[in-house]
């Protein structure tokens, strides 16, 4: 069994074909997404965070809205660059999201991707120490939220304060019970997977990996989720770690499924350059269901990972898109052994 979900980019664009055409368009719909998810047995709405882009950029209002229109669908991101995060607000926002949510949310967090602009996060006020990189910074945001979420005091309180405070540092307030074990790291590469389980974070993995070992992206994936799953055993953490991997897979069931995705043929794994490193690209999926269940049987990090992040069209619309979510639940994941 696995967990299904959907992950949206939140794009929006003022062009022929597209049903989203506005930030507001992109944020309300992704609400009536989640919702219709919900109503279709999925188990996760996720939506990437892109700065200085025409996607879904602030995260958590956008979750709390979710949460309160929701019931039992998990609410993430995958992933808020941390780069560009105060991790002290981040904090409160997160807390007050989860507990409007009732403790669904799953936070997905890293170092982020290629930008839209140079050192985008410079202009949110965030500039690496000398000696330091931007990915360094992005962890030291992380190791501190990380921290305050636990309830870790760490203010001074005021001896004349306005109202009356507990004895001790103080902590970062609204505290959300068990956030801490639901935040994920993604991460592009094998090693990174490694330092992630010894944080204590879950694993994300996405389509693409900053590395290439010349094998298949789907083996280097589920090598990339065993060492994660080793170190984590070796750490001796207390819980069960939980992994994601993100795949666009689209059954063709109908006319629309064939006009938009039917002429793609067979993909193969894409190898490109991110950021001046060799990267591998992971393949999409769009068949009929009979041969998009055999293809699906021979992908090893799907089979590996505990949770399926389905990445949709959003483009297209509220309805296209829940109808894509649905075939899979319908056709493709039962013969799999995920439902």
């Amino acid at each position: 069994m696995k967990k299904i979900g959907f992950l949206s980019f939140g794009h929006w664009s003022d062009t022929p074909g597209s049903a989203v055409r506005s930030g507001a368009d992109a944020l309300l719909q992704s609400i009536e997404l989640a919702v219709a998810a919900e109503e279709l047995g999925a188990d996760g709405a996720y939506f990437r965070v892109h700065h200085f882009a025409r996607q879904l950029a602030s995260p958590f209002p956008l979750l709390a809205a979710i949460g309160a229109r929701t019931d039992s669908i998990e609410i993430g991101t995958g992933v808020i660059d941390m780069r560009y995060e105060n991790p002290l607000y981040m904090a409160e926002d997160a807390g007050a999201a989860d507990l409007i949510a009732g403790g669904r949310l799953q936070l997905g967090v890293s170092r982020g991707s290629p930008e839209q602009v140079v050192d985008g996060y410079k202009y949110f006020g965030y500039v690496p120490p000398d000696g330091s990189s931007d990915a360094e910074m992005a962890r030291e945001h992380t190791d501190v939220f990380l921290k305050v979420i636990s309830g870790h005091g760490f203010a001074q309180p005021n001896p004349r304060p306005m109202f009356p405070n507990p004895p001790g540092p103080l902590p970062i307030e609204p505290q959300s019970p068990g956030l801490r074990d639901r935040i994920w790291w993604g991460a592009g590469t094998r090693a990174t997977a490694e330092w992630t389980a010894r944080q204590g974070m879950n694993l994300m993995s996405s389509t693409l990996l900053t590395e290439d070992t010349g094998v298949p992206f789907h083996q280097l994936q589920a090598e990339q989720i065993e060492r994660f799953r080793t170190v984590w055993a070796a750490e001796g953490h207390s819980r069960t770690p939980r992994v994601s991997v993100s795949r666009s897979i689209f059954a063709l069931v109908d006319d629309r499924d064939r006009a938009y995705f039917g002429r793609r043929g067979a993909e193969d794994d894409q190898v490109g350059v991110i950021d001046n490193s060799v990267a591998r690209f992971g393949r999409s999926y769009a068949d009929e269901p009979d041969r998009l269940i055999e293809q699906l049987r021979e992908d090893e990090a799907i089979a590996a990972a505990d949770t399926l992040l389905l990445t949709v069209p959003n483009q297209l619309g509220v309805d296209y898109n829940a109808h894509v979510i649905e075939s899979i639940l319908t056709h493709v994941a039962p013969a799999l052994g995920w439902r």
